[in-house]
């Protein structure tokens, strides 16, 4: 994956992360190497964060509730929100204003500024940019049902990752519908809108509309 189309599918550069992730050639490197991306980002945290607890970097004054489980590192950034029973498992950073919301789990994932993940969903493996928002109960699925490793749909092209575990790539300012389900693999590039009860695979175009039984139209902006 060409350094353009990477920006392309990110759509933006909001997240502390951003200059570490675009070094790869493929977005799905990035996500395999999450903890070398988070030792790079730690590394260079300034003095607005304070170290809450071991790998735990919060952005000063973000509260954190008590409900909320945090087991590995992790970095908070400005103005993000955890809301009550989520949980960080593994490498996770949450950008700023980004949500992270009830009975949420977030694993080894990148959520860029302003990313919204509010009710019931589970974010495995995963990069969602800036403003991507996931409806009450959507669900990113990081692990395919026979364990092989996860291949990537582009340009008329499967393209085996090599990974076990690899979630979905969120464009910017994407829409996923309540309850849908992004199956291992999934790309989705900025402004796509996803119906929601969906099963998703392969790519969504850029400002389109996935319907439920798999029909893409364009989306009127």
């Amino acid at each position: 994956m060409s350094i353009n189309l990477t920006e392309r599918i990110l759509g933006s550069d909001a997240s502390i992360a951003h200059s570490s992730i675009i070094k790869y050639d493929f977005l799905w490197q990035a996500i395999e190497k999450i903890s070398d991306i988070i030792s790079s980002v730690i590394d260079n945290l300034g003095s607005d964060f304070e170290k809450i607890d071991e790998g735990v970097y919060v952005f000063r004054g973000i509260t954190i509730p008590s409900s909320v489980k945090i087991e590995g590192r992790a970095v908070i950034c400005e103005g993000a929100e955890l809301r009550h029973g989520a949980y960080l498992r593994g490498e996770v950073i949450i950008g700023r204003g980004a949500v992270v919301g009830n009975s949420c789990e977030i694993k080894h994932s990148i959520l860029y500024d302003h990313a919204c993940v509010p009710h019931f969903n589970y974010v495995g493996n995963s990069i969602l940019s800036e403003g991507a928002h996931l409806g009450a109960g959507a669900v990113i699925s990081n692990l395919k049902i026979n364990k092989s490793s996860v291949k990537v749909s582009l340009n008329s092209e499967k393209i085996d990752t090599g990974l076990r575990k690899m979630g979905a790539i969120v464009g910017a300012h994407a829409e996923v519908g309540c309850g849908s389900v992004l199956n291992p693999g999934t790309l989705i590039f900025p402004n796509a809108l996803i119906y929601p009860l969906s099963s998703v695979r392969g790519t969504i175009p850029e400002a389109s509309i996935y319907k439920r039984d798999g029909e893409i139209i364009k989306r009127n902006l």
